[in-house]
């Protein structure tokens, strides 16, 4: 007679069929429980197969073994790189992300928490170690092995050497020395007239001057720190001598996403014009950004690109904004494509969101940056080259053979956008530094800039009415989707218009504009406070405005976000569409979609529905999707409960995309503080070995 899980896995734990079921023991119970944790959603099928294949290579393994290794599976499709074996041990079902959201937890389980409770670090590290499928390290001869120990942290071999390789180039990179411009304090001075105000360090100087002396830089900080006008700067002080001499650097600007290099674009372009430099200069700074993977030269259904080490990108300079969203693998196969002569010089915020991907590199590489750790003799050149004391700066010393990278890692600090009278950057920082009881006081102050909604159960109209006309303070205020959805009429041309006429695209661009004035966004996608059911709740509540009609899967003023790349039609995840109707060539009105186009001209393309498969309705995202975009009136809406995406990082996150207005929505109290007190933690051992 078979034994059926549920027999054998009765929800309380010390349950007598418990005892029959060893999946530390028995491969055969291991796997029956793998299954089980597949059903349930707790493990990807992909999770198992891995399993599969590691017991079919090597018969009879471990099912210690195996266990890690489902669970290192498990913790990539959580953005972790490794297993860290410590931090599962003592603090299992945390670390693991088990149950997952939306689990009910009912029927017969088991818990990672009740499997391993009597497993002690040594005797799995030591039990892994001995297995022929598992590298300890660079061990000569275990290449081919598929699983790699490291102290105790367990890798997917790929993943290990993606590490290695990204450790490896930057340490090359930090190495190896730059030409520095002639005259640089002087060209410096030029570009950074006025500079900071009294008292205050000019650290998009100091930025500009240390990405001079090194084949790598990393330049981090807040919305409104200036980053895009450091890197504008950069490239002219670049590029000023280049051209000089005859030899104008090939200079090229990438970002993550089709909307973040969008963004760029635009505002890099009016950078670039204010700069006072020689117009030969200002010529030869692109304002043209691409996306990472066009770049590289994406090929459709494959993770290689036209450039690698063989067949290097044609550039000198490399610049790549919104860096925190550049995965693991992507970091990789970018300095692995990058000539060994070649600058790249990373953007981006430290303390957003990490990649949805394996990996938060930008954090890992800017663990650093708050203390600076600069050595005295980067302190000295800094001093010598930008004009001005570090005396008073609070960086912490430091040492230039410990922190290697910290040399060249520049923090800006002085938000121009959010000031300190600004509620929404008061807010951030206290999140940033998780205040969480300054940041609910703040909350309950009545500023012109931040606002809180505390619910009263799930049907509160009170919602309903932010969703429709934002905080009601009229035209001017804080919107909400009736603006946008009462633009379509408003401003739509005359029905006697041509097709042809240039008012249908300028039409549309200002209702794509117009949705930009307010976004719903979440932790989560699952649940009444989650993507999809706040997706269907907007909806049924503008329908039931009058102010769309929805009983038909595409209808006039649905918005829409690209959720894959679409190369053929120009399309990038992340862009964002509105469904318009418009006349064709015969007069005849039909549903397009519009979006913006991705090249600064501030251009629209329209895309029949029927050739958008890879997209869903936006009325809500998730906080991971709008990484890169701003909104004039950002809602964030917290979960019911406490979930393992609710970290200070995505709350931080969600308050900084907005640019005049943040409202915090909750179903419940508390749940915002204790997700303020804690930080993502993303396993990976990026920068902690010796190359």
């Amino acid at each position: 007679m078979s034994r059926r899980l549920e027999d054998l896995l009765p929800t309380p734990l010390q349950a007598e069929q418990l005892a029959a079921l060893a999946p530390l023991q028995s491969s055969h119970d291991l796997l029956i429980l793998l299954d089980r944790w597949v059903e349930r959603g707790w493990l990807r099928a992909l999770d198992r197969a891995l399993v599969g294949f590691l017991e079919e290579r090597a018969p009879g393994s471990d099912p210690l073994l195996l266990l890690a290794a489902a669970l290192a599976s498990h913790q990539l499709g959580h953005g972790h790189v490794c297993l860290d074996l410590g931090q599962t041990l003592a603090e299992p079902d945390f670390a693991l992300s088990l149950p997952p959201e939306g689990d009910a937890l009912d029927g017969p389980l088991l818990l990672p928490s009740q499997l391993l409770t009597k497993l002690d670090q040594h005797t799995w590290c030591e039990r892994i170690a001995a297995s022929p499928l598992v590298a300890t390290g660079n061990t000569p001869g275990h290449s081919a092995r598929p699983l790699v120990l490291s102290g105790l942290r367990l890798y997917l071999r790929r993943y290990w050497s993606y590490e290695r390789q990204i450790d490896n180039a930057l340490r090359q990179r930090l190495a190896a020395d730059q030409v520095i411009a002639p005259a640089l304090p002087e060209r410096l001075e030029q570009l950074f007239k006025g500079g900071a105000p009294q008292g205050q360090v000019d650290w998009q100087k100091l930025a500009c001057a240390l990405a001079t002396r090194a084949s790598f830089s990393i330049i981090t900080g807040g919305p409104g720190t200036g980053k895009t006008t450091t890197v504008v700067r950069l490239l002219a002080l670049l590029q000023g001598p280049a051209v000089e001499q005859g030899r104008p650097l090939r200079i090229r600007l990438a970002a993550p996403t089709g909307k973040a290099a969008a963004r760029l674009t635009e505002s890099i372009g009016q950078q670039v014009e204010l700069l006072e430099v020689s117009a030969e200069v200002r010529q030869q700074i692109p304002t043209d950004v691409s996306t990472v993977h066009r770049l590289l030269g994406s090929r459709p259904g494959s993770r290689h690109f036209r450039h690698h080490a063989g067949n290097p990108l044609p550039l000198d300079v490399l610049v790549i904004d919104e860096a925190s969203m550049i995965d693991l693998e992507m970091m990789a196969v970018l300095l692995d494509a990058l000539p060994p002569s070649a600058r790249l010089v990373l953007l981006g915020d430290k303390d957003q969101l990490a990649s949805v991907e394996a990996g938060a590199v930008l954090g890992d590489l800017c663990r650093d940056a708050e203390e600076g750790f600069y050595s005295a003799a980067t302190r000295a050149w800094l001093e010598q080259v930008g004009g001005q004391s570090l005396q008073d700066s609070g960086l912490t010393p430091g040492d230039a053979e410990q922190h290697p990278l910290a040399q060249q890692v520049v923090m800006l600090r002085h938000s121009r956008r959010f000031g300190e009278g600004s509620g929404i950057g008061q807010l951030a920082r206290l999140v940033n530094r998780q205040q969480a009881q300054a940041a609910r006081e703040l909350l309950t102050q009545k500023l012109d800039d931040v606002h809180g909604l505390s619910l009263q159960g799930e049907h509160d109209r009170r919602f309903d009415r932010l969703l429709l006309d934002g905080l009601d303070r009229g035209t001017d205020g804080p919107q909400g989707y009736r603006h946008y959805l009462r633009n379509i009429g408003r401003l739509r041309p005359p029905p006697a218009t041509a097709a042809d006429d240039p008012r249908w695209e300028q039409w549309a661009g200002q209702v794509l504009r117009s949705f930009e004035e307010f976004q719903l966004l979440c932790a989560v996608r699952k649940g009444p406070w989650g993507v999809q059911g706040l997706n269907e709740r907007v909806t049924r509540v503008l329908h039931n405005a009058g102010l769309i009609d929805s009983q038909q899967p595409w209808y006039e003023g649905r918005p829409v976000l690209v959720t894959r790349n679409d190369y053929g039609l120009g399309l990038m995840n992340g862009d964002i569409g509105i469904a318009l109707r418009l006349p064709d060539e015969r007069g005849v009105a039909l549903l397009r979609v519009a979006f913006a186009r991705n090249d600064g001209s501030g251009g629209v393309r329209f895309v029949l529905p029927s050739r958008l498969n890879e997209v869903e309705t936006v009325y809500a995202m998730t906080v991971h999707k709008s990484q890169g975009s701003e909104f004039s009136h950002t809602a964030l809406v917290l979960p019911d409960t406490l979930n393992p995406v609710l970290t200070k990082e995505l709350v931080y996150t969600g308050i900084t995309r907005a640019k005049h207005c943040f409202s915090l929505i909750e179903p419940r109290a508390g749940v915002f503080e204790e997700a303020v007190e804690r930080r993502v933690r993303r396993i990976s051992g990026l920068m902690l070995e010796q190359g």
